[in-house]
């Protein structure tokens, strides 16, 4: 998934070629080059008839179990690590076609791949548990299974036939499309009309430069940046809105494929969450909306403006902003995580420094916004366009927090657990973000730079905790109303959008309706099923988790560090229990809600 997009404000974007080899991503790390990964990409089709020939043999033993095992897991992990090369290697410049040809090549591998594990938990389920349990007990590397034995049959009733299951697994490349589709359009495709100066300069505008030109002090910059950015999606709203439709009918046909009773509970289902969880954050969430009305009217103060239009919200608060270097930025991030021991830092700081995890400078065609990326026995990569601002400083922060729990789910897991779910996703980058800004707020008591700080706080809340909300409050109306076999127009997807803004906005923000209610187009992420609320679910367990260790409490940092090597080999919701949060009950988030008012009231302080 993308994070915020935090870019360079030059007028030239370099094309990836002229980008030094430096500031690129390891790629020869994961293959020597595009001819052993094309080696890599011939070779599978083998490994997955190999997987294929264990149908119908699991219950022949604990030998013959084990064996399937160990060659779906050889099999995966190498999928993986395929895959995650043309992650990168694709959204480091989308304009290239051979990049893009890979990734196609990919996806198709990956639907074969997961096609060919049909037959294996329906053959599970056959055998029956108490057999199961029973060979766990006979044969010991079987042990480590307990848990995926645990979830499926608590997944029961809900896996199908062989045949079925094959399916199902064949459509992962097909159902793909309408991402793909998603993000070749808007960030290969689309030409964003130049913004305008107040001395009407052309400023060229593209993905990777348009939340720096939102955030000029020139409000005619941000105006026309903020009109012409989303004008050129209304110009494709009937397209995109077609093409999301599509990708929610799919998600509607796999809930019904496997009998749920909603596309909602489907999606919570998968990780053991209940619908509370969900329903609890938006609830908070629509209790605490004033909060966000008392930090329009403060920011429409700080700016002297007689009404705050939406094109506002990024505008700087202080002309003395800082300028963070990389090196500075990493040094800065180090600080703010050393509660958490040396042997973090380390990792994070050689990751950053000289094993070169990070793609961080702005190309043309490269995907808008920032990701962390990889595979179990890869580096945990990360992609960004770093622009020397405290705000790219702080998506440096989040990745890595993605990052680092990567590197201790990979190091401390076997294949099978190695990958964490995206519950828990959001919790460690929010996490870094949220234990920096506490090291720089103590450190440093000058007022800009406060500002500076609590302002970059207030872009990363607006985010999570008002944007994501609202458009997770969004995808279960357009689930619902598809659910109920409802047309979805563009019109339709608009209008809800703009109205669920103008509640979030109040009479604090003058909001232009048709080009708000485009907002839902502009966020790849609604391609991930009920992706968008665990933003906000993730940033409330985060200052749950940083509130006792920058207390300095007893065991606090050693049940983080827990928590993030526990992967895949518990539920989200006991790994965060694990470390000391309850996400079934709304304190969490009431407690980050707290946190927002804090930030708010330091402002009206400042600005008093």
């Amino acid at each position: 998934p993308q994070e915020p997009s935090v870019t360079q404000t030059q007028t030239a974007v370099p094309p990836r070629s002229a980008i030094a080899a430096e500031h690129t991503w390891n790629a020869a790390s994961v293959y020597a080059g595009e001819a052993a990964w094309a080696a890599e990409a011939d070779s599978l089709p083998a490994a997955i008839a190999a997987v294929e020939a264990h149908a119908g043999h699991l219950a022949d033993g604990p030998a013959a179990l084990l064996a399937a095992f160990s060659a779906i897991e050889s099999l995966m992990a190498r999928v993986e690590r395929l895959f995650s090369y043309v992650i990168m290697d694709h959204n480091v410049d989308t304009s290239n076609q051979d990049g893009a040809r890979r990734h196609g090549q990919a996806q198709g591998i990956v639907g074969q791949a997961f096609g060919a594990l049909g037959f294996f938990d329906p053959e599970l389920l056959a055998i029956g548990r108490d057999t199961l349990d029973q060979w766990l007990k006979d044969e010991p590397r079987l042990a480590v299974y307990a848990h995926y034995m645990n979830d499926l049959f608590r997944r029961q009733q809900h896996v199908r036939s062989a045949e079925v299951e094959q399916l199902l697994g064949m459509l992962a490349d097909p159902f793909g499309g309408a991402a793909n589709t998603e993000n070749l359009l808007t960030n290969a495709d689309f030409k964003f009309k130049p913004a305008r100066a107040g001395d009407g300069a052309e400023l060229p505008q593209t993905q990777g430069n348009h939340d720096a030109l939102l955030e000029s002090t020139d409000r005619e910059t941000r105006r026309t940046a903020y009109e012409h950015y989303t004008d050129q999606y209304l110009a494709y709203k009937n397209t995109l809105a077609s093409n999301l439709t599509t990708s929610i009918k799919q998600n509607v046909f796999r809930t019904r494929a496997r009998k749920h009773a909603s596309s909602l509970e489907a999606s919570l289902f998968a990780n053991h969450i209940q619908p509370a969880v969900f329903h609890n954050l938006i609830d908070t969430f629509r209790r605490n909306v004033p909060t966000w009305h008392r930090y329009w009217a403060i920011r429409r103060k700080a700016l002297g403006l007689d009404r705050l239009h939406v094109y506002d919200i990024k505008a700087p608060l202080t002309s003395v902003a800082p300028v963070v270097t990389y090196p500075q930025a990493v040094e800065m991030i180090c600080a703010g995580m050393a509660p958490l021991g040396e042997a973090y830092v380390d990792v994070l700081r050689r990751g950053c420094l000289d094993e070169r995890w990070v793609d961080m400078a702005p190309n043309q065609g490269k995907t808008n916004g920032a990701f962390s990326a990889g595979a179990h026995g890869t580096h945990p990569f990360i992609l960004m366009s770093y622009d020397d601002s405290l705000g790219a400083m702080s998506t440096l922060a989040h990745e890595l927090g993605h990052s680092l729990h990567s590197y201790y789910a990979w190091q401390t897991q076997p294949y099978i657990y190695a990958n964490y779910s995206l519950f828990v996703a959001e919790v460690a980058s929010n996490f870094n973000q949220a234990m920096v800004r506490a090291h720089l707020l103590a450190q440093n008591p000058e007022r800009d730079f406060r500002i500076s700080v609590i302002e970059e706080a207030m872009s990363n809340f607006h985010r999570y905790f008002f944007i994501m909300p609202t458009l997770a409050r969004f995808e279960l109306e357009t689930h619902q109303r598809v659910e109920r076999g409802e047309g979805l127009t563009a019109s339709d997807m608009n209008a809800l959008m703009a109205d669920l803004f103008a509640e979030g906005y109040g009479e604090h923000v003058v909001m232009d309706r048709e080009r708000e209610g485009i907002t839902w187009a502009t966020f790849g992420h609604l391609y991930a099923d009920y992706y968008v609320y665990q933003y906000a679910t993730g940033i409330s367990a985060a200052h749950a988790l940083a509130r006792p260790i920058l207390a300095g409490a007893p065991g606090a940092a050693e049940n983080y560090l827990a928590f993030l090597k526990t992967g895949g080999s518990v539920y989200p919701l006991d790994a965060l229990n694990l470390a000391g949060v309850d996400m079934t009950q709304p304190q969490a988030v009431e407690a980050a809600f707290e946190v927002l008012a804090g930030m708010v009231s330091q402002l009206e302080a400042l600005f008093a």
